[in-house]
Formats: structure tokens, C-alpha cells, sequence
């Protein structure tokens, strides 16, 4: 996936929501870190739908314990013919410890999504140009999500993402929250090329999301 185009990921913890997806979806978003047994469950998936891998840490709104392991297990990851991206903390690339999952997925010619999760508010629109910098200089992909409480948040995110897909940098922005919900869908107007929905609406991974099918119509009406 090279994410030239935008890309609706169907998020899921298990691979055998692939057949439910695939008239929506362009891709799965396998959460690793949600999952039982991972790499079994990659090992034995034979879908249609090209698979981008998280393995989501605790400290950035995931399940996975922050050690090695977690790491580990996306280099390992990334080796399966299914896998086209990986999405990797910008704190883990800033750290170091995520350079080793960017070089795997280099070697397997997978895309690199490098993001950043605010659960606890919108940042000033010159920190989040930072963090986007930050992300886009790591990864292939910059990804950015944060918490909406009013307009003027969305509003603010949305006039960083039309700044980086104006200078041709790609981006995936998202406000999560009630206030925030509708850039899900106004997002790729602006040039963000990622939005992740789930399958069923009671599986919904993070506050705002919208069901696949609902998001696939809204940002097709909008395009």
C-alpha cells in the first residue's frame, strides 16, 4: 500500500472479519495487540484484503505490554506476504526501538505508518505540525489522532492535514470524541489518506468511530 490514494482500514482483532470487510474496506487493520495469537492467526489468513499491522503499546491507548516482545512480533509480522504496512509509534521511532520494525518492513517492501494518539486533548496547531514533521521524516505515513471537545479543534486539525497534503506529505488525521467525529469522514476531503472504522459498531477501538459501512458512504458522498 503506498497510500497515494485514500485508504479505508477496517480495524479488527480478528482476521476472520475479512469476508464482512471486503465490500467496504480496502484494507484490514489487524490489532495484534488485541488479538490471541497473532501470528498464528497470520500464518493461516487467506483473504483478499491487504493487512495493516498494530501492536498497539498500553501507554498509547493499546494492549500490548511495552517490551521487546511487542516489537518482536511486528518485525515478524511484516514478513507475511499479506502484511503491506505496519504502523509503529512516533515515540518508539524516537526512541530507537522502532527502527529495527521500520528496516523489516523496508526489507519486505511494506509501508511504514508512523503515529501519535492524544487521548486528552487537541494540541496548538504548530505542535501538531511538529508531530506530523516528526512522523512523516520517520514513516511513509504521518498519522495523528487527537481529542476534539469543540469545533474550533476539528477545525485545527483539519487545516494541519490540508497544510501537509498541500505540500504533498502524507497524512492520516483524525479528531476522536463526539466533537470531533465528523473528521473521520471531512478528513479525506483534506487530504488525509487513512480512516479506520470497524466491521460492527460495538467494536469500535477508539471514541467516535463511525461502522465501516457508514464511513465508506459518508467519505464517498463527500469525494
Amino acid at each position: 500500500m503506498e497510500f497515494t490514494e485514500f485508504t479505508l482500514a477496517a480495524s479488527t482483532d480478528t482476521l476472520a472479519d475479512e469476508p464482512a470487510a471486503r465490500e467496504h474496506a480496502d484494507c484490514l487493520e489487524f490489532r495484534m495487540d488485541l488479538a490471541s495469537d497473532p501470528l498464528a492467526a497470520l500464518a493461516d489468513y487467506d483473504g483478499a484484503l491487504p493487512l495493516l499491522v498494530t501492536n498497539r503499546a498500553e501507554w498509547e491507548g493499546g494492549a500490548a505490554a511495552d517490551d521487546d516482545a511487542r516489537l518482536d512480533a511486528l518485525c515478524e509480522a511484516v514478513a507475511y506476504d499479506a502484511v503491506d504496512a505496519v504502523d509503529v509509534e512516533l515515540e518508539s521511532m524516537l526512541d530507537g526501538a522502532g527502527e529495527r520494525v521500520r528496516d523489516a518492513a523496508r526489507d519486505a517492501d511494506a509501508s511504514v505508518v508512523v503515529s501519535v494518539h492524544d487521548f486528552e486533548g487537541t494540541p496548538l496547531r504548530q505542535d501538531m505540525r511538529g508531530l506530523l514533521g516528526n512522523a512523516v521524516e520517520y514513516g511513509d505515513v504521518g498519522k495523528l489522532a487527537v481529542t476534539a471537545t469543540d469545533r474550533t479543534d476539528a477545525l485545527d486539525l483539519l487545516t494541519v492535514t490540508h497544510e501537509y497534503a498541500m505540500a504533498d506529505e502524507p497524512v492520516a488525521t483524525m479528531a476522536m470524541g463526539e466533537a470531533g467525529r465528523h473528521t473521520r469522514a471531512v478528513a479525506p476531503v483534506y487530504g488525509s489518506k487513512i480512516g479506520y472504522a470497524p466491521v460492527r459498531a460495538e467494536d469500535a477501538t477508539a471514541p467516535g468511530q463511525y461502522d465501516l459501512e457508514t464511513l465508506r458512504g459518508l467519505v464517498d458522498d463527500l469525494q
